[in-house]
């Protein structure tokens, strides 16, 4: 005789099954885009191929695939029901807040992992550095991780979840990350980049000052994506979700 099954897997299921459906057809381009990216990879040639890597296919990856794949994924977690008034009925089931939201966050990393690390690991592979795929593959979940924790915070805190996470990614990420390194090193994408340099052993010149590196920025991007989650539950506990009428 089975035994009950535990809410935080059925959350993790139904996320699979319902919050990413498969007419989310921009979830295929992240393997199209790391490919051109990696193709483009090749054309410097007076580097090495991992330095190359990680200066073309990697900023591409971390600063247009990587955030965009994780707002589509990450809006179809938490903000898409809630504005079509469907999240009332996971909202009042008898599951802790900090379930769901570990549940959703989750099932979003699986889709992560399908999308994004196979696509960062492709990107390797045509650009010629083989021996990147571990550090690519381990900065595309980890920065997905990050992304999908901040974009679940946004989700639970604003009634326009996609346009305040746009203005994340182009204007405080992009704009004001660029020139402070204090934003840049708790930024998913930043970090991101920061691990495929410094586990892949890319020259110096593209290591940021301020921001971690390697080992170091997954520790500060796992202490991101905690923290984005922690705010997350916290809204969530003030949630008032309305039908989509309202």
């Amino acid at each position: 005789m089975r035994g009950p099954r535990s809410p935080l897997l059925a959350i993790v299921a139904y996320t699979l099954r319902a919050c990413v459906p498969t007419r989310r057809v921009l979830l295929l381009l992240p393997l199209l885009g790391a490919v051109m990216f990696g193709w483009l990879s090749r054309l410097s040639v007076d580097e090495s191929a991992v330095t190359a890597f990680a200066r073309v296919g990697g900023t591409a990856m971390h600063t247009l695939i990587l955030p965009i794949t994780a707002l589509v994924i990450g809006d179809a977690l938490l903000g898409a029901e809630i504005r079509s008034g469907v999240f009332a009925f996971t909202w009042l089931s008898p599951v802790r807040y900090s379930t769901i939201l570990l549940g959703r966050w989750l099932g979003g990393c699986i889709i992560a992992a399908v999308t994004l690390a196979s696509a960062a690991a492709v990107s390797a592979v045509v650009a010629g550095a083989p021996s990147a795929i571990g550090p690519a593959v381990v900065a595309a979940m980890t920065g997905a991780g990050g992304y999908l924790a901040l974009f679940l915070a946004i989700g639970a805190s604003f009634r326009r979840p996609v346009v305040w996470s746009l203005a994340f990614v182009l204007l405080v990420e992009r704009l004001l990350g660029a020139a402070l390194a204090g934003i840049a090193q708790l930024s998913p994408g930043w970090l991101a980049q920061a691990v495929q340099v410094g586990l892949s052993g890319a020259d110096g010149d593209l290591r940021r000052n301020g921001v971690p590196q390697g080992g170091a920025a997954v520790v500060r991007l796992v202490v991101v994506s905690a923290v984005a989650l922690a705010i997350a539950a916290r809204r969530l506990r003030r949630l008032r979700p309305a039908s989509s009428a309202d």
